[in-house]
């Protein structure tokens, strides 16, 4: 391969091999790549959302209210199904966006004693203007790749994530 085509992981595992040829390093041409690519993907989200005035978890609960269409609530159990943190960290989490005025704690009118989070219309903006910038960073990202590229780089992916359970 000619040498403006390698890339990083492309001279880590050429090192690697020449160091310990005893050992098939092919995982680390996807997985490296992965975990490099997860750090730009990282800092491109940090600044989406930093320009929004969110943190990302703060998006992780907004979006997922968000998404749950109108009237954008959910009880903080779905919440943690969609978030994957514990109770005691989404209690804090709810906390502080009713803070921000972000979301609403309600009765849930289907059940009395259950409460309901819902966006509020400070959230809702938030929650929309992150995203906006969101899809605008990550299509930089991916901006380089053809369309089919794209889709077929989303369906190894997909396959990956599905072995894994992820």
């Amino acid at each position: 391969m000619p040498e403006e085509q390698r890339d990083e992981v492309d001279r880590i595992v050429a090192s690697w091999n020449r160091e310990r040829p005893d050992l098939d390093f092919e995982p680390l041409h996807v997985l490296s790549r992965v975990g490099r690519l997860a750090k730009h993907l990282d800092r491109e989200r940090r600044a989406a959302f930093t320009a929004s005035d969110l943190e990302s978890w703060e998006f992780d609960v907004l979006s997922a209210l968000r998404r749950a269409g109108s009237p954008y609530a959910l009880s903080p159990k779905a919440l943690l199904t969609q978030t994957l943190v514990s109770s005691g960290t989404m209690t804090n989490r709810i906390d502080r966006l009713v803070g921000r005025g972000l979301v609403a704690r309600n009765t849930d009118p289907s059940d009395g004693r259950g409460i309901l989070v819902s966006l509020t219309d400070d959230g809702r903006s938030a929650a929309d203007a992150a995203i906006t910038r969101l899809v605008e960073a990550e299509r930089s990202l991916i901006g380089d790749l053809s369309r089919a590229d794209r889709e077929m780089l989303a369906g190894l992916l997909r396959s990956l994530s599905l072995t894994l359970g992820a």
